[in-house]
């Protein structure tokens, strides 16, 4: 079986989350630039608050590195999605016979692709989808490009 550590249980890829694309290049970019002009000298001087700001900014700089993913405990740890798969010992929702529940309502509005990379995902199977998905972060795809923004339930 292919590694599913990047691979949520609903079919999203954790790569193509903005917390392992964007998020970690902007705090990259702000930290570098903050330091080239002195902040880690200067900042404490400023605000009490900077090191624990600047200690932050340094995770967020490095969560492409260390994120966890959703079977690592990424995300909210009552998903629905989540909770039902381990219960049911499916690997990818895809899988189970009731494909896509009523715990995919909210992630189906947010996510317009989700539904077709699942199809995808039967069609060729995990080693070709998950090259496929590869390809797509090599692209600079990332979720928040296509992602309906909407209020969650």
């Amino acid at each position: 079986m292919a590694d599913l550590k990047y691979v949520t249980y609903c079919g999203l890829f954790c790569k193509q989350c903005s917390n392992m694309t964007y998020i970690p290049q902007q705090a990259k970019t702000l930290y570098n630039t903050l330091k080239r002009e002195g902040y880690d000298f200067f900042g404490p001087y400023g605000s009490e608050k900077f090191n624990d700001f600047w200690e932050y900014l340094q995770e967020l700089a490095n969560q492409d590195r260390t994120n966890p993913g959703c079977r690592g405990g990424c995300g909210d740890p009552n998903c629905k999605v989540r909770v039902c798969a381990r219960e049911k010992d499916v690997e990818i929702c895809v899988y189970c016979d009731d494909y896509p529940c009523d715990n995919f309502e909210t992630l189906i509005k947010r996510y317009p692709a989700l539904l077709g990379d699942g199809r995808k995902l039967k069609e060729i199977g995990i080693d070709a989808w998950l090259k496929a998905q590869e390809e797509r972060c090599s692209q600079g795809y990332c979720f928040s490009d296509s992602r309906y923004d909407i209020e969650p339930e």
